[in-house]
């Protein structure tokens, strides 16, 4: 009876005291989980102890620098995609030249300094061969190891913010750690060593935001918010596929402000959580993100390589850019550069080969780069005119006129008579004629759709004029949508004619990028153009995604680097790291610590019917089932995991992209963590004593361990004949000793 009183005299006190307090939402994470985040044992949260965590993440920082520094400078050979981080891009950014790649530019704006800090700017690297006898490749390559290094303690902290045991924890770490291919990608100037440590500090963060859900906005909740955001704004500029850690993060972000709803939290509560997270976790992200262009474009100050992917506007304002100086207002007789409005359109193009079906003319394509079969001259209609000794005369918005294709001097035609060969619904478009001829099927009617400049007069400007070239007979507007034509057109820009009359699609607009008469005075480019960040980072993002896409496997060619996404769990195909695998080279191989992939991946399999399981026994009202607080914890770890194992593989599936192995290495960070959860549920559940718990973790490590020694020769670079190592070819499949679908 005195038990019964005293626990309602509890009640009713913290009944008290909770209302003179703000309302604490439960935050429950699983919608079939109705026990408070405050449940008491087993699952305490773990508190930091110095002396222990201390000592234990010291450990497996020096274990892990130890692996991953050990011989790092051994090979001078530019290995595999050093070429493009450690050699091509960083000589662009140390010599400020503009150029184009898919990825965004934090990561390699990293590598770039940490060269600009061992060898000035001074040098050019060359991607392929040797490294220079006087170039400190090995600092580089120690910078980047650094991430690698980092990515062991980030583990142990990450397992410690789930609640999982110490012993697991420090296994966890040991795991990172013994994994071959981990080890061997952060020995070498690569983008995937900043992203695994920054995914890994995304999901570290969020770990230690959950611990802190019992106080919120407290110092500690916004530490952990803040570090989150600032991971995700740090992973995405690294690769796109940081954004699936951001994806994890915002789905555990909406589970939470479901439950906020379905626990009727106050309004007020509920805004000032909606608030913050959009301030930490969308604000603060998208700033760090877009701040990294905002660096990339102010490096790349000076025209390069990469100019012809960014509108004429853009590069105008590169130092050393053709486009810098050439005449404003475009004559008759002026041989122009036209190039669409249309990202990955290119500039307008002939050529002398022919259509091979329709109307067999000459092809006219979009070309993304400077050639002298971009010229075309622009002409008035009819004969009679001189247009190096008659007066000058401005071409005007409504003025009908022809363009001569100044290599061929053929016309720029279109007609009724034959589709466009791709997009059938347009009309064909042709270079045919001379100049001399006359036909109103190379006649185009100018006109104006904006004026970028303060000149507003009604003429057409370099640069500054967007227009559209109507044809005068059947009524279409001159088209590039970025369609690609089939191997016959050398895979260019389909050039049409549309019937469309959408006047605002960038498919139908044009510029004049170029602009060449010697009659007419050059002037400074640069104050009259008018350009913005906004601008210039949206359309380097649609060239971005259009070269990610063109990135296709050919699949009538073998190539023993490229895999395909069902593969990587199970370690079928690891990859040479080195074009040439001879006697004398020293051999890297991209091999995972197969112990450790094929039990991660079975866990990860696995789980989903774990969850299912324990959920029907617990329907079925089987007694027994869980532990206070065992059913929370197991849903709130296991979410995080195995949702960020998901998102980080099976997006892959649906993309047509080439794909290596190297991009399973996110999912496996958080599928070893799942497997060393999995163990730490294990130990909980099970009779086994503190000493039998702690010998299974020994076994685990050692396992491991003895594994990654196995493969060690391959991770540090083997020297002499591969047929030493013929017995570590533990599926045919592997390349080590022979390759057998080499051709």
């Amino acid at each position: 009876m005195n038990s019964r009183k005293d626990a309602k005299r509890g009640s009713v006190v913290g009944k008290k005291a909770t209302s003179t307090q703000e309302p604490q939402s439960k935050f429950v994470a699983y919608p079939l989980l109705r026990e408070p985040v405050t449940t008491s044992v087993p699952y305490q949260r773990n508190k930091w102890n110095p002396s222990i965590d201390g000592s234990l993440i010291l450990l497996l920082t020096m274990v892990c620098a130890f692996t991953r520094l050990y011989r790092i400078g051994r090979s001078n050979r530019i290995s595999w995609d050093e070429s493009f981080f450690h050699s091509r891009f960083p000589n662009q950014y140390l010599n400020r030249s503009y150029y184009h790649d898919v990825h965004p530019p934090l990561a390699k704006l990293l590598i770039s300094l940490s060269r600009f800090v061992v060898d000035g700017n001074n040098r050019t690297i060359e991607p392929k061969g040797n490294y220079p006898p006087d170039f400190n490749y090995t600092f580089t390559r120690c910078f980047t190891a650094l991430f690698g290094i980092g990515l062991a303690p980030l583990a142990y902290l990450t397992c410690l913010h789930l609640n999982m045991k110490r012993k697991t924890c420090f296994l966890a770490g040991l795991f990172v750690i013994a994994d071959n291919a981990l080890c061997v990608m952060s020995r070498f100037v690569l983008l995937d060593t900043p992203l695994l440590f920054f995914t890994a500090a995304a999901l570290c963060s969020i770990a230690g935001f959950q611990n802190t859900r019992h106080c919120a906005f407290s110092p500690a909740w916004w530490q952990w918010l803040l570090l989150t955001g600032l991971s995700l704004g740090l992973v995405s500029s690294c690769k796109w596929v940081g954004l699936f850690a951001v994806a994890l993060v915002g789905l555990y972000t909406v589970e939470e402000l479901l439950n906020m709803y379905t626990d009727f939290t106050p309004v007020t509560t509920a805004l000032r959580h909606f608030g913050a997270r959009v301030a930490a976790l969308i604000v603060l992200p998208l700033a760090i993100y877009m701040a990294s262009f905002a660096v990339h474009f102010a490096v790349l100050n000076r025209s390069g390589s990469g100019d012809a992917t960014m509108p004429p506007a853009f590069q105008a304002r590169l130092h050393g850019s053709k486009l810098n100086h050439q005449p404003f207002t475009v004559m008759y007789g002026s041989v122009l550069d036209l190039r669409s409005m249309h990202p990955g359109s290119g500039l307008l193009h002939s050529h002398p080969h022919k259509y091979p079906d329709g109307s067999q003319q000459q092809q006219v394509t979009g070309y993304s780069h400077s050639d002298s079969n971009n010229n075309w001259m622009v002409m008035r209609v009819g004969n009679g005119f001189n247009y190096t000794s008659d007066p000058l005369l401005q071409v005007k918005d409504g003025d009908t006129v022809c363009l001569m294709h100044k290599r061929t001097s053929a016309m720029l035609h279109s007609h009724r008579a034959h589709k466009a060969p791709v997009s059938t619904g347009d009309y064909e478009v042709t270079a045919y004629g001379k100049p001399e001829w006359s036909d109103t099927n190379n006649e185009w009617r100018i006109e104006i759709h904006k004026e970028d400049s303060s000149v507003t007069n009604g003429e057409i400007h370099a640069i500054t004029t967007q227009f559209r070239l109507r044809h005068i007979v059947t009524n279409c507007l001159l088209s590039a949508a970025a369609v690609k034509l089939p191997p016959w057109g050398f895979r260019q820009t389909e050039i049409s004619c549309s019937r469309s009359q959408d006047l605002r699609s960038a498919a139908n607009l044009w510029v004049v990028e170029r602009h060449i008469n010697s009659r007419v005075p050059s002037v400074d480019m640069r104050p009259m153009v008018k350009t913005s960040f906004i601008s210039n980072f949206i359309r380097l993002h649609l060239e971005m995604a259009r070269s990610n896409n063109a990135l296709i496997p050919d699949r009538d060619k073998y190539n023993h680097l490229e895999s395909d996404p069902w593969s990587w769990p199970f370690l079928v195909y690891p990859m040479r790291m080195l074009g040439s695998w001879n006697k004398d080279d020293i051999k890297y191989y991209e091999v995972g610590n197969p112990l450790i992939w094929w039990v991660s991946t079975l866990m990860c399999l696995l789980y989903p019917l774990q969850l299912a399981y324990y959920h029907v026994r617990k329907a079925r009202g089987i007694s027994g089932v869980w532990a206070p607080g065992e059913e929370l914890h197991f849903w709130n770890a296991g979410k995080l995991l195995w949702g960020g194992w998901a998102l980080h593989y099976l997006p892959f599936f649906a993309m047509g992209r080439v794909t290596y192995i190297h991009h399973y290495l996110p999912a496996l960070y958080f599928a070893i963590l799942l497997l060393t959860f999995e163990i730490d549920h294990f130990c909980r559940r099970s009779t086994l004593g503190s000493r039998s718990q702690a010998a299974v973790v020994t076994i685990c490590a050692i396992g491991v361990l003895a594994v990654f020694c196995w493969f060690a020769p391959l991770t540090f670079g083997h020297t002499g004949s591969i047929g030493d190592l013929k017995y570590r070819q533990w599926l045919p499949t592997w390349n080590i000793y022979r390759d057998k679908y080499a051709m």
